[in-house]
């Protein structure tokens, strides 16, 4: 009913609470803006792609050394500050559930990997070393996408729209076939599966050391088929297929194969594959194929560490879900018998007062 309310008449009160958060809101993106536009007058401009640095890549450099990219930048920051305005209008509309610290958290730390992959120190010496480009991609396939996954943003979304939004707009694109497919496990496990393994044996990864359009369509493919993967495992948001803990420890298990099979195939190459970091000689005293090999190893010992991690997760949380399920029945079983007692109390007290009223007790009682 206040659903209905709200999209059908809404109040005075409702209508200028609207648009006081829309002028919020505008307020928020515009100070982004102008945050954003501040920083690009401080930041040095980005390195010409596949130059190489002149100083060697250290700890020191990945972490302060930050470029200002506005494609990358500009987005993130936006998206940003609509998650915290999505969360502030969920917990308007559910004081009772408002979106958990974790959650944020968790979105906010997604889009700091894909800063860090895309706009830190990483992002200067990608078309230098492989291994850094490794470094990369592993930070959008194995960082940003499963924290952006476990943001449930869909979820957020749904609770943060009217009733007339979720049905005209939100629902019909989940309900979609093109969702129905890629959002089915097989779907989204061969598609993860293709993407890794086509563009690094295939021209597309030398071309995109060339092409910063390449680059960037390269990078919109890992984080694409990553948050493809990621969906199903960790099932917080809705989805075409419900996957159980089982199917979803199974689910991961099986793609640490072609992972580490990768890993090797990269590893046990004996030329360098791509002629960009070839032709590149040894910039900082690391030839390509020690590089290459070095990239591999990042892959696999990563890789199969965090598929590793993940499954230990999925069977903390089925071993909790067990015990929660364990704990609802031995409630229910625990009700049935008080339930059970109940009755034979009830039974044993009208038992007792008919023996009284029988009609042997009467005459017993005038005889004394």
């Amino acid at each position: 009913m206040i659903a209905r309310g709200r999209v059908g008449a809404p109040c005075n009160h409702d209508v200028v609470s609207r648009d006081s958060s829309r002028r919020r809101l505008v307020a928020s993106l515009a100070l982004v803006g102008a945050t954003a536009v501040a920083w690009l007058s401080t930041v040095r401009p980005a390195l010409a792609h596949g130059g190489a640095p002149d100083d060697a890549p250290d700890l020191g450099r990945f972490i302060l050394d930050w470029t200002f990219e506005p494609l990358v930048a500009m987005p993130l920051l936006i998206v940003a500050a609509g998650w915290l305005a999505l969360v502030r209008r969920v917990g308007r509309w559910h004081p009772d559930r408002p979106v958990s610290a974790w959650r944020t958290a968790a979105f906010l730390g997604g889009l700091a990997a894909i800063a860090i992959a895309l706009l830190s120190g990483v992002e200067a010496y990608d078309t230098t070393l492989f291994s850094v480009h490794m470094v990369q991609h592993m930070l959008l396939t194995f960082a940003a996408a499963p924290l952006l996954v476990l943001a449930a943003p869909v979820t957020q979304l749904l609770r943060a729209a009217t009733p007339e939004v979720r049905r005209r707009w939100i629902l019909p694109v989940l309900h979609s076939g093109p969702v129905a497919v890629l959002g089915h496990p097989v779907v989204a496990w061969l598609t993860f599966t293709v993407v890794m393994w086509a563009t690094h044996f295939s021209p597309l990864f030398d071309l995109a050391l060339e092409e910063p359009l390449v680059h960037d369509l390269e990078h919109g493919l890992f984080l694409g088929s990553a948050l493809l993967f990621w969906w199903p495992v960790v099932g917080a948001d809705p989805g075409p297929r419900r996957m159980g803990h089982a199917a979803r420890g199974l689910y991961l298990l099986l793609q640490m194969p072609p992972n580490s099979f990768l890993a090797v195939a990269i590893l046990l190459a004996t030329a360098p594959l791509y002629p960009h970091y070839a032709t590149l000689g040894s910039p900082y005293g690391i030839d390509a194929l020690a590089d290459q090999q070095l990239a591999a190893g990042i892959m696999w010992i990563v890789g199969d560490m965090i598929f590793i991690l993940a499954v230990l997760a999925i069977v903390a949380g089925w071993m909790r879900h067990e015990e929660d399920v364990a704990r609802l029945a031995d409630a229910k079983a625990d009700a049935a018998r008080e339930a059970i007692r109940e009755r034979e109390h009830q039974l044993a007290e009208r038992r007792t007062t008919e023996a009284g009223q029988a009609p042997g007790s009467g005459e017993a009682s005038s005889a004394r």
